[in-house]
């Protein structure tokens, strides 16, 4: 007899799917379908593989910027108001901070911990404190709050705000395991820096002035050396890495390849002429148009004779041009070499810490507009938040820096 008073039928194998034997006023039971049946339905093909797997990778990309965030929030409102409270309220600092507005949330975060403790939730003793259990508003609320005690360390309340308010989408989506489009983590991740630059952790790497360095890259960087980005071509290169941003405000310039397009054809000759006066250096070295390596390039890409190296030459004629332009022609150099190409690679004041270097291989049958590319940072692995028990077996970019070194020495000056 069922709870509503309904007679269930029997359940044993004589009562069959098609039996019509079922007393008066009983309840019929779907009979459940075999593990065979059920499998397809339940299966997810490559499409919804891929989906679920941009969903996580995104939602982990901001919950690292979020846990940055959060816990230099963290650090900055316990710097300041811990000094402010502790001493009369002792262990209670942050449920006196907090005042009668913020009464409720404060205990709240009170209760949980308490909840944690009992629980066995709390796995570091630094943890053990109500500022642990505050989430990003709260911490906001605090901050506004008291907003003269942070005014002499945080320059613009607003950037701190704005910066908060486009986290906050970002935060309610992570922490609800819901789809986080790209336009928003983008947005998230940008904010991110902002909000850590604002509260003074900005990246202690150089060259995160002209190549940002990453969250992720901060924290797992060292399991690639010193590569920061690998892009397919050279066109994804330049959409997420502009030439402005690469050779912009650069001290000095080497590069080694065949025709050398990335800067001879992406970036003002007035942007190098205006490095070069400034006291910069710039140091290009072609592939000599005339060499019969070029002509075996020509017959390995498929294209007319002539044809490259007439486009080596044209853009060897422009830097002269340029060159020509100097008061000091020796802060701008170009040589020419007669080796096979196997690489280009642009070296931007790979003399020092703030290095970033671009490199292709060259492939028999692909273009360089349409070959790999490796972006370097030098230092990298000097430089990396986490540190691993393994031996620093150093970088790329020394590697890289040394062969055009000595393709330089070899190679001969374009008058």
């Amino acid at each position: 007899m069922g709870s509503g008073g309904l007679e269930l039928p029997p359940g044993d194998e004589s009562h069959q799917e098609d039996s019509t034997d079922v007393p008066p006023g009983a309840v019929s039971l779907a009979r459940p379908m075999n593990a065979g049946a059920i499998g397809p339905e339940l299966d997810w093909n490559s499409d919804a593989w891929h989906e679920v797997r941009t969903r996580a990778q995104r939602a982990g990309r901001a919950y690292i910027w979020l846990n940055l965030v959060e816990q230099r929030l963290r650090a900055v409102v316990a710097a300041v108001l811990r000094p402010v409270y502790e001493p009369v309220h002792g262990d209670d600092w942050v449920v006196a901070a907090a005042g009668p507005a913020g009464q409720e949330w404060v205990q709240r975060a009170v209760a949980v911990r308490e909840v944690s403790r009992r629980k066995g939730y709390l796995l570091d003793p630094a943890d053990d404190n109500v500022l642990s259990f505050l989430t990003l508003p709260q911490l906001r609320e605090l901050m506004v709050q008291h907003w003269p005690c942070f005014e002499p360390y945080v320059d613009e309340r607003r950037d701190v705000e704005l910066a908060l308010d486009e986290l906050e989408v970002t935060r309610n989506v992570v922490s609800r395991n819901r789809a986080l489009s790209e336009a928003v983590l983008n947005q998230a991740e940008r904010a991110s820096a902002r909000l850590l630059e604002v509260l003074g952790a900005g990246s202690d790497v150089p060259s995160a002035r002209r190549l940002p360095v990453d969250a992720v890259e901060d924290l797992v960087g060292d399991r690639y050396a010193d590569v920061v980005a690998v892009h397919s071509d050279r066109v994804r290169l330049l959409r997420q890495f502009p030439a402005e941003d690469l050779f912009g405000n650069a001290r000095r310039v080497d590069a080694l390849g065949i025709g050398l397009n990335l800067l001879v054809q992406n970036f003002s000759g007035r942007r190098l002429l205006r490095m070069a006066e400034a006291g910069g250096r710039v140091r290009l070295l072609f592939l000599n148009p005339a060499s019969s390596a070029i002509k075996r390039r020509e017959r390995e890409l498929g294209i007319k004779r002539g044809e490259l190296s007439r486009a080596v030459e044209m853009n060897i004629l422009h830097m002269r041009r340029v060159r020509a332009r100097l008061r000091d022609p020796g802060a701008f150099e170009i040589q020419v070499f007669d080796e096979t190409p196997r690489f280009t690679a642009y070296l931007v004041d790979g003399d020092g810490a703030d290095g970033i270097a671009v490199v292709q291989s060259y492939l028999r049958r692909t273009r360089g507009m349409e070959a790999p590319v490796l972006v370097l940072r030098n230092g990298r692995n000097g430089g990396k938040v986490v540190k691993s028990d393994r031996v620093d077996e150093g970088g790329l970019f020394p590697t890289y820096r040394e062969e055009f070194e000595l393709m330089w020495a070899d190679s001969r000056p374009v008058s």
